[in-house]
């Protein structure tokens, strides 16, 4: 009688899938059985009744057995005559009720039964512990840091992970731990489960390779991948200071129709799979990529474009990057930064303190585009809205002015600069704000 779907003990230690306790019985006794199970709560509303390979029925039960006295009270009381026996099923069927459910409940249920099969008993501190929210990248489920943290979860072995696993429909298991502050943003990634941390991920058309053990990817940046991929580059030659995988490199490639692109990065992880998602993506004649650290960078009066794609801050690359820049027509910067907003608070534009005005070469001849409303204009003389928050505003009109500042200490010559747009990219955190200046510099013409 349906040999094939009992487990013994010793193969539920080995690590295979849970299985899930049965009554089995004939079928003319299943309604009665399931009425009582029922009002004794004890049946299992997440797996369907299924029916057995000889014909009987095998009705699934919460807990890892059920106890002999409901099986005499079945077979004496409920339905007096009938057999049943007590089973387990290996590949239980979810009923329609458990699959209606969101993935975290199923992640709950799954995880609370096993836990309860070893002997621990489940509480509101495990569950609160459980993760709400992950990345999934094809067949690798990539956890946040603030889960799985109670001293409970240590004892359980790495069973735990197969079964958190099978509940989300994964293979493989990583868990997020805090970026390390080596300057190569190395993120502090553990994998659970699984042999590699190798995942493939699609982005507006773009194939990205990465290790996610090794290398940052970043969901909350596709707005701006979207934004550069629409900018018209033809012609254009770029230089991306921290190029990583390629997240901003590729879509300017790809789909901007930039001619070329000078690709700096020194995480040698990131250049592996740079260098590997250039290729798949048909774009390695048009990039060379610069292995190491970008303040040593040897290259001058190259760019048309600079990307500062690096956060907190990018003030570092700052000077870099005014070198790179064509001294006959300049350039755009993509300036990335996190700014804190501050409820409730206007702050007005930063004023340039006298100090810092008589450090500058040629403090009278630095020229910047901002006007009094806050507002700015593009070089076609486009009155753009001002930024949506005034903490942008303010840092960007900063920035601009140590730009014009580090441009013209550079080049012994004085350059405009001018705002020509301000983009909020993501939340980083509550009252941060990742957002990009785009700034154009220009050297001014020679008078006279």
């Amino acid at each position: 009688m349906g040999e094939n779907v009992v487990v013994n003990n010793m193969e539920r230690e080995s690590g295979k899938p849970v299985a899930v306790a049965a009554v089995v019985t004939e079928p003319r006794f299943t309604q009665r059985y399931r009425e009582y199970l029922e009002r004794q709560k004890l049946f299992d509303t997440q797996h369907r009744v299924e029916k057995m390979p000889d014909g009987w029925v095998a009705l699934p039960v919460l807990g890892e057995t059920l106890p002999e006295q409901h099986l005499q009270e079945l077979r004496n009381r409920v339905a007096p005559g009938s057999a049943c026996m007590l089973t387990q099923l290996l590949d239980p069927v979810p009923s329609k009720r458990a699959q209606g459910c969101s993935p975290a409940q199923k992640l709950c249920l799954e995880v609370s039964r096993w836990v309860e099969g070893r002997g621990v008993k489940w509480s509101a501190e495990l569950e609160a512990d459980l993760p709400r929210s992950w990345q999934r990248h094809g067949n690798l489920l990539l956890l946040s840091e603030d889960c799985f943290q109670a001293n409970q979860w240590k004892n359980l072995g790495p069973e735990l992970w197969e079964t958190v696993a099978s509940a989300l429909g994964v293979r493989r298991l990583a868990k997020r731990g805090r970026v390390s502050p080596d300057g190569t943003r190395t993120p502090a990634v553990t994998l659970l489960l699984g042999d590699h941390g190798w995942v493939e991920h699609v982005d507006n058309g773009i194939l990205y390779k990465f290790d996610v053990t090794q290398c940052m990817f970043s969901f909350g940046n596709i707005t701006e991948k979207l934004r550069v991929a629409s900018l018209s580059c033809a012609g254009e030659v770029l230089v991306d200071l921290y190029a990583g995988i390629g997240y901003f490199t590729l879509p300017f490639l790809v789909h901007a129709g930039a001619a070329f692109v000078h690709a700096c990065e020194w995480n040698p992880h990131a250049v592996v799979a740079l260098r590997n998602n250039l290729e798949i993506n048909g774009v390695a004649d048009r990039c060379q990529i610069h292995f190491g650290d970008n303040r040593k960078l040897k290259l001058s009066n190259i760019a048309d474009r600079v990307i500062l794609g690096l956060i907190p801050s990018s003030e570092e690359g700052w000077p870099i990057a005014c070198q790179v820049l064509r001294q006959d027509a300049g350039g755009i910067l993509h300036i990335h930064q996190n700014v804190e907003s501050f409820p409730g608070k206007n702050l007005q534009p930063v004023e340039v303190s006298k100090i810092e005005k008589e450090h500058w070469l040629y403090p009278q001849q630095i020229t910047t585009n901002q006007w009094k409303n806050g507002a700015t204009r593009n070089t076609r003389g486009k009155t753009l809205s001002p930024a949506t928050k005034p903490e942008w505003q303010r840092w960007a009109e900063s920035a601009e002015t140590r730009i014009a500042t580090l441009l013209q200490q550079m080049h012994g010559k004085p350059w405009k600069t001018q705002i020509l747009h301000i983009q909020p990219v993501k939340s980083y955190a509550p009252h941060v704000d990742h957002i990009v200046l785009d700034l154009e510099c220009c050297p001014c013409p020679s008078v006279g």
